[in-house]
């Protein structure tokens, strides 16, 4: 019992310690599975060389990410270093028990009739000068082959442990090796990120004029369609009109779920966030969103948050947007190209609402906006998504 309970105090850190290990490369998968789709939406950007703001966007999102894997690898490291540290010292701990049992084995058969014993049981027993004699030997041989029996199982439980903390090691090498390996890698690719990087900023500061006449377009274009939706979303709670008690518990529903909701693109990453911000490039330039900003692939379908009814669909020049209530809660879904629903539909969480437009006069981008409405209040879309 003593000696299993070792084996398992040896064995628990080391389990922990894989786990967290594999822990930590399943998060490297993941962010390795986000650059691969940073890569897509790059590669679906105008095939030219010219820099733009929303390849610097993809850029800074690549780079994001694989710090983030360094800095995992980085910790990756540590743990198995750790455990190297400590699989080497149990084994020499282990290797010196070895050593003593194998000297204790020895000195017991040197100081016991372990000869007589072994080569000649019979003469030894009848060797002996009396019945009662007899009787002793007979009871010390049987204590004797349990004694010895015992001693070598020690020895070979012992030389099993070693192996195991042999191959422990072995494999913690390896995956220290191959850590490594993809650090370097990592490493290779984040320094021809920035040098990427640092190369469009000083594009698009040369740009600055032309580029900020641009973004004033885009803004008012944006305070547009805001106005619209705002218009709609006030004609559709002017009356003080009583929820129906479905519209009560999706509602209720809605709430209870903030920080729960799918994204409304199945892949993407946010690449305009709610409120007034400063422009990444242009330091005299500020951004005022009054939702999110989803990018997203090219072909990529816009899919409700929550259960609701489509209450409004409005044409915004060349795309549309699609407006679902959650009782006293609208979502707001811009920039689609066509439609899969129409008004009063009834819709399920994650169901299509239509495909999101690519913008071929901004470098194909293809790009959702994104709204929460509480009755006529907006409200940040991003702590209500899930992370």
């Amino acid at each position: 019992m003593k000696h299993l309970l070792a084996i398992i105090l040896i064995t628990l850190p080391l389990i922990a310690g894989a786990q967290t290990v594999k822990d930590l490369q399943q998060e490297q998968q993941k962010l390795q599975q986000e650059i691969k789709e940073t890569d897509r939406m790059l590669s679906q950007t105008k095939n030219d060389k010219k820099s733009t703001q929303n390849k610097l966007n993809l850029i800074n999102r690549d780079i994001k990410n694989r710090k983030k894997i360094i800095s995992s690898i980085n910790t990756e490291i540590t743990i198995l270093n750790r455990d190297i540290a400590s699989l080497t010292s149990k084994r020499q701990k282990l290797q010196t028990e070895l050593e003593d049992h194998k000297l204790e084995y020895a000195r017991m058969v040197r100081e016991t009739h372990y000869a007589d014993i072994q080569h000649a049981p019979l003469l030894f027993l009848l060797s002996a000068d009396n019945f009662q004699q007899l009787m002793r030997r007979i009871r010390y041989m049987y204590e004797f082959q349990q004694y010895r029996k015992a001693a070598v199982q020690r020895i070979q439980g012992i030389q099993t442990d070693i192996d195991i903390q042999n191959n422990l090691l072995e494999e913690r090498k390896q995956d220290k090796n191959t850590a490594l390996q993809v650090q370097k890698t990592e490493q290779d690719k984040l320094a021809r990120n920035e040098r990427q990087q640092q190369k469009m900023l000083k594009d698009l500061k040369q740009q600055e004029s032309t580029l900020t006449a641009q973004l004033k377009k885009q803004q008012k274009k944006a305070d547009e369609i805001n106005r619209k939706i705002e218009n709609m979303i006030r004609q559709q709670t002017q009356s003080k009109t009583t929820l129906t008690k479905e519209q009560q518990l999706i509602a209720g529903g809605f709430e209870r779920n903030k920080g729960l909701l799918p994204w409304p693109v199945e892949k993407g990453f946010i690449s305009g966030f709610f409120g007034t911000h400063q422009h990444p490039v242009y330091e005299h330039v500020t951004i005022n969103n009054k939702g999110i900003y989803l990018q997203t692939v090219a072909g990529a379908a816009a899919r409700a948050v929550y259960e609701g009814e489509v209450s409004g669909i409005l044409v915004l020049g060349s795309t549309y947007a699609v407006i679902v209530q959650h009782g006293n809660y609208r979502t707001v879904y811009s920039n689609l190209k066509d439609i899969l629903v129409k008004q009063g539909d009834k819709i399920k969480t994650k169901q299509n609402l239509g495909h999101i437009a690519t913008d071929t006069e901004n470098d194909n981008k293809t790009e959702l906006f994104f709204q929460i409405y509480m009755d006529r209040n907006l409200q940040d879309p991003t702590p209500w998504l899930a992370k």
